[in-house]
């Protein structure tokens, strides 16, 4: 039954078969440009095309004088239409789908490539400006997070959330995804201030970089323990086994991230393990999504759960 209390007519088959596949797309290509739009800075290629929203003044295409640097930038912009069309193909899914749950954060994330193209641009415009390539990162992140949230609802219904533990330990996952996106954030103050800006002139944002290292290092710290002891509590009260399981990979994101991020300090940080730090980020800003919601339920109220279900 819907919320009106009427029963809803089935889905077309087309649909259920192609939800799931969609929405593991949506979070595939979302960190996939986290990861592009990383090799950009790394190789110094954020203005290889100097204007926006065409490459250059003349074209929407880089010519021959731009060099690589100008088809690593505008390689990044066409991964921004794969985006797109895995967004939009999402969309029509869930609208066609049926449940509403769906096709809202479906229309969240295709809204994201439109608002993140613009912020890209900006960031183009104001020469690399160290606070808006974060802020460009950080909502990236965030639309990793809306990805795993469309993975999520398709195994559960549309009636209210539900809790699946004790509200402290509810409140403690939501402490710790708090402090980790606390982490992600102070991680792009200290990109902003170190050496990779995307380009040779571009500026940073004049903060210290030991010293944000430093409580980068000591956040993640935070992180690291509030995490192992919701894996702790969790396997204490017997959570359900997707909660454990979700505790378990943000623990081990963690661990790794950690590792190569110690690495590429101590080794003054080469372009290929900052790259698989980004990586790290993206793959962090997912599970501390997962954790959240594997908390909860929402109740099934006539909603067909998608196929290929875990629950």
């Amino acid at each position: 039954m819907t919320e009106t209390g009427r029963e809803r007519a089935a889905p077309p088959a087309w649909t259920v078969r192609w939800l799931r596949p969609a929405a593991i797309a949506s979070l595939v290509v979302n960190v996939l440009i986290v990861v592009t739009g990383g090799v950009v800075r790394l190789t110094g290629s954020g203005l290889g095309c100097p204007t926006w929203p065409r490459c250059t003044d003349q074209s929407f295409v880089p010519h021959r004088e731009l060099g690589i640097h100008g088809a690593i930038e505008f390689g990044n912009r066409m991964v921004t239409f794969l985006l797109a069309a895995v967004a939009i193909a999402t969309l029509v899914v869930a609208w066609r789908h049926g449940r509403r749950s769906l096709t809202r954060l479906a229309f969240v994330l295709a809204l994201g490539v439109p608002a993140q193209a613009v912020v890209g641009g900006i960031t183009v415009l104001t020469d690399l400006n160290p606070w808006i390539v974060a802020f460009h990162l950080l909502v990236s992140l965030a639309m990793i997070g809306v990805s795993v949230v469309l993975l999520r609802r398709l195994d559960e219904g549309d009636g209210p959330a539900e809790p699946l533990v004790a509200g402290g330990i509810v409140r403690l996952v939501q402490t710790t995804f708090v402090v980790g996106w606390v982490v992600l954030y102070v991680g792009t103050v200290v990109t902003g201030s170190g050496p990779h800006a995307g380009d040779l002139d571009a500026r940073r944002n004049g903060l210290d970089p030991r010293a944000l290292s430093q409580l980068h290092t000591d956040v993640v710290f935070l992180l690291l323990g509030l995490s192992i002891a919701t894996v702790l509590v969790l396997r204490a009260v017997n959570a359900p086994r997707l909660a454990r399981r979700a505790a378990l990979t943000l623990v081990a994101v963690e661990l790794a991230q950690g590792v190569v991020g110690f690495v590429q300090y101590f080794l003054d940080l080469p372009i290929g393990l900052v790259a698989l730090h980004l990586l790290g980020a993206a793959l962090t800003s997912a599970a501390l999504a997962w954790l959240l919601v594997s908390v909860r339920e929402h109740s099934h109220t006539g909603a067909p759960v998608v196929a290929g279900s875990s629950s």
